[in-house]
């Protein structure tokens, strides 16, 4: 069930349910509202605690009063989960766009972080690299997508360059478990530039390095929403970090 808490002045409407340490917390990408966890999240929550929100202008939330940067989700973030009383440590998982924002959180908060999982996750690299290739189809899209719904004038796609410099300025990633969840299906290939595909990969790779404890899982039968096509392998991912924060915390707690 859907609820709202009122953190600094703002409303925040989220879904939490189960029990027990550590907890998972579902970051989505632009746009993406609660309901895109419905195929995994009573799973999830049968076996840990269980969190997910919409972030501003989303659902029930209040529209943004501040410029969506990583920094400013992260700290909204952090708010929310104190206010909802989520314990500590979390499993972050973080999908598209959101996992720029699970990226800066586990940098700036390493404590609080028991694993990470990227899930077709955006790269600061994806930000950098890949709008050089971009074709005159894509661009073309992207223009007509603006000028029919413009973004939000504090929408986090129009603060990208400040984002990656909130990254580049960060800490490095904790040696924490890390899931890099990759789409291997393209169901626009034919539309996506190979060099676009090519940069993407080697992205997702690096994303792995990260930590000495990253892993690379392919989910071959999903493009960019592998929680949709393949919800058992994205479950069994996040319940594997799970189990690893959990004896990561518990090693630290001896």
């Amino acid at each position: 069930m859907k609820m709202t808490i009122d953190v600094s002045g703002e409303t925040v409407e989220y879904v939490m349910a189960g029990s027990g340490s550590p907890a998972i917390v579902l970051v989505n990408g632009t746009g993406g509202p609660v309901d895109a966890w419905f195929k995994i999240f009573a799973a999830l929550a049968g076996e840990h605690y269980t969190f997910a929100h919409n972030r501003p202008g989303i659902g029930a939330s209040s529209k943004p009063l501040r410029a969506q940067t990583a920094d400013e989700m992260v700290e909204a973030l952090r708010d929310v989960l104190e206010a909802a009383g989520v314990p500590r440590p979390y499993v972050l998982v973080g999908h598209s766009f959101g996992g720029l924002v699970v990226n800066l959180f586990a940098r700036l908060y390493p404590e609080e972080v028991g694993a990470v999982v990227l899930l077709e996750a955006t790269s600061p690299d994806d930000l950098r690299v890949l709008p050089r290739h971009e074709s005159a189809l894509q661009r073309g899209l992207k223009a007509l997508g603006e000028r029919l719904m413009p973004a939000h004038p504090l929408a986090e796609t129009r603060y990208v360059d400040q984002t990656l410099a909130e990254l580049e300025a960060a800490p490095p990633f904790p040696p924490i478990p890390l899931y890099v969840v990759t789409g291997e299906s393209h169901p626009l290939r034919w539309a996506t530039p190979a060099a676009q595909r090519e940069a993407r990969a080697r992205h997702q790779k690096a994303l792995v390095k990260l930590s000495p404890l990253g892993k690379q899982v392919m989910a071959k039968a999903s493009g960019h929403f592998p929680q949709f096509s393949e919800p058992e392998l994205v479950r069994s991912v996040i319940s594997e970090a799970a189990k690893m924060a959990w004896r990561d915390d518990r090693a630290g707690q001896a």
